[in-house]
């Protein structure tokens, strides 16, 4: 079996880079996420496993909401 054409590679140039406000942006989360955590274990005793849930639910609830706004900015270029 032989091959009529090369394979197409969709390089698209190098890829973005992060700004420092989007890598601050995620350390905030990421530390309020830390913080809801031990808010809920310690001061509400709510129980480790549902203080692991409920961080679990408002991360998942944060990465949709950054997958949203990044479908709607690359949509826009």
């Amino acid at each position: 079996m032989s091959v009529d054409q090369e394979p197409v590679t969709d390089d698209g140039g190098p890829a973005d880079e992060i700004s420092t406000a989007t890598l601050v942006g995620y350390a905030a989360a990421a530390s309020a996420l830390v913080g809801w955590f031990f808010f809920g274990w310690l001061v509400q005793r709510q129980g480790f496993v549902a203080s692991v849930g409920e961080t679990a639910g408002a991360a998942f609830g944060l990465l949709l909401a950054v997958s949203v706004i990044g479908t709607f900015r690359r949509d826009r270029r």
